[in-house]
């Protein structure tokens, strides 16, 4: 006869992220205003290198930085 072992995964319900998770997301957020500012400061021809036109670049800019 076999013997058959379920492993158990514990589950833990979390109400707020531990710290490192915050402070990962704050740095992301921060990259991404960065980013967004960065990417408005360049030229019409920069922007079509990248295949974008400045209504492009302008709709990802008016984006919250919460939003990816």
């Amino acid at each position: 006869m076999s013997t058959i072992t379920l492993s158990t995964v514990v589950v833990r319900s979390r109400r707020f992220p531990r710290w490192n998770e915050l402070g990962a997301l704050l740095v992301e957020w921060r990259r991404r205003v960065r980013s967004r500012y960065e990417l408005m400061a360049l030229n019409d021809r920069d922007l079509s290198d990248m295949g974008m036109t400045r209504l492009d670049a302008c709709n990802e800019c008016d984006k919250p930085f919460w939003w990816a």
